[in-house]
């Protein structure tokens, strides 16, 4: 007959790294089953299993921002035509899978030539096997900017490079490095580029950036509202007579005359709003009463 046994295992408390499948290895996990028969040889089957190994992004280190400066001279021996200079930098250095990545970078262009800043998110594999090192890197997400001509400058106030789909940073394994870095780079023509690397850590944990923004939302706050410390009278004053503010002349002016009802049958044919305007003005009960 068909019987089912259900199977439970516990994770080892040690961290695992996370799953990864790569150009030249893998790290990979899977539960196997066995069924043992007499006389008979074994079955099995294996499932895939994903484990991630969570980074937190909150972390002080991965909070800290990032600065890099570079120039370059353009040109070669005495033929050159001005330096280039780059700076860049980056709120924090932890990000998660859909994050957008502002950038804030200062170009000058003191060259002959038209050059073109642009930023791209480089994923660089390591593989460590048998005391060797091969290594694998691509570019993930890249951005472009507009032509700088020569002897100009140009500013990028947080110019936006969104966090494509992909591995989170293994960065403590023995045998596979997942690595990532933001690349902000000047194309000259018919020279090197400028480079400026900053490095990234993508993790699973996203960060919760609000905590400067709260506190100074909270300080407001407790001071828009500082009407509310005001004490309140025990017994409040009683409010004016509706007499003293409404004259007998203006309450009659407002009050048409409607001759009153003869009978039941003759207020039943008149219209209502003819006595809603009666109502409109009529004081209102004494504060004593209520």
């Amino acid at each position: 007959g068909r019987h089912e046994f259900p199977f439970s295992f516990q994770l080892p408390q040690e961290p695992l790294v996370t799953s990864f499948t790569g150009k030249y290895g893998s790290i990979q996990y899977y539960v196997k089953a066995v069924l043992e028969r007499p006389a008979a040889p074994d079955q099995s089957v294996q499932t895939e299993l994903q484990v991630i190994s969570h980074i937190d992004i909150s972390s002080p280190a991965l909070l800290t921002p990032v600065l890099r400066s570079q120039e370059k001279m353009v040109g070669c021996w005495f033929f050159t035509s001005g330096p280039v200079s780059l700076s860049a930098k980056i709120e924090r250095k932890g990000y998660c899978n859909g994050e957008a990545i502002p950038i804030y970078a200062e170009i000058e262009n003191c060259s002959s030539r038209l050059i073109v800043p642009k930023a791209a998110i480089f994923q660089t594999q390591t593989y460590l096997a048998s005391g060797k090192t091969k290594t694998f890197r691509q570019m993930v997400a890249n951005v472009r900017g507009n032509h700088i001509a020569s002897g100009s400058t140009d500013t990028w106030n947080g110019k936006t490079l969104k966090i494509p789909p992909v591995s989170p940073s293994i960065l403590d394994c023995c045998i596979i490095r997942v690595e990532y870095s933001l690349a902000v780079y000047i194309h000259i023509p018919g020279a090197k580029k400028l480079m400026i690397e900053m490095p990234l850590v993508i993790g699973t944990i996203p960060c919760i950036g609000f905590s400067s923004r709260n506190s100074s939302i909270t300080s407001q706050f407790s001071m828009d509202m500082s009407w509310l410390a005001l004490t309140m009278p025990e017994h409040p004053e009683a409010p004016p007579n509706y007499a003293d503010v409404v004259s007998e002349e203006e309450f009659s002016r407002h009050v048409p005359a409607y001759p009153p009802p003869i009978d039941c049958e003759e207020q039943l044919c008149c219209p209502v709003f003819a006595y809603i305007q009666e109502f409109r003005f009529q004081p209102p009960p004494l504060y004593s009463e209520v």
